[in-house]
């Protein structure tokens, strides 16, 4: 087998997995929520499992705030994050795995220009802003073939500092209506 193959098998079955893994989410999206008895490492786990969906929402950030008026919302936040961040990896495979994945629209294409010319900078704008786009760089970053390594450290960067305010937020009004 040669090596183009090899690459077009690894590209087909990383794309398996990944519609495999958010239909799976998807079905199973009421069951995530009872990972919270665990703390922080379920906290990382729901995170992980909410963003690894593809386009399917699955709602992380209003766990995050509920957790951070329970626990230490600096530690919800970097689990959160972290968790966010390796749950991100299905759409960086997604566009490694097929190019012909995302349809090419007016919008699509100034994202990609803004990844070309920005690169890191725009993950890591899209990781912290709340929008249901980020599946989408994060699929162009694997078109792209963006350094994992990069994608992951600015998409961590964005998605912790996110979590931030989420789990600050819910902190703040647990404060604000305690009597």
């Amino acid at each position: 087998m040669n090596n183009v193959s090899r690459i077009k098998i690894v590209r087909i079955v990383a794309l398996l997995f990944v519609v495999g893994l958010t239909i799976i989410l998807y079905i199973y999206r009421e069951n995530i929520r009872d990972l919270e008895t665990l703390g922080y490492p379920g906290i990382f786990l729901v995170s992980l499992l909410t963003n690894a969906t593809i386009i399917l929402p699955v709602p992380g950030v209003l766990f995050v705030s509920a957790m951070g008026a329970i626990l230490n919302p600096f530690w919800v936040a970097v689990a959160a994050g972290s968790g966010a961040t390796l749950g991100e990896i299905s759409g960086y495979l997604v566009g490694f795995s097929g190019q012909g994945v995302v349809e090419r629209t007016k919008w699509h294409n100034r994202l990609e220009d803004w990844i070309r010319k920005y690169g890191p900078i725009t993950i890591l704008v899209l990781a912290f802003i709340p929008n249901p786009a980020f599946d989408i760089a994060g699929i162009i970053a694997g078109i792209l073939k963006m350094p994992l390594w990069t994608f992951l450290l600015f998409c961590w960067i964005g998605k912790v500092l996110k979590m931030l305010l989420f789990a600050y937020g819910g902190f703040f009004l647990l404060d604000l209506f305690s009597f």
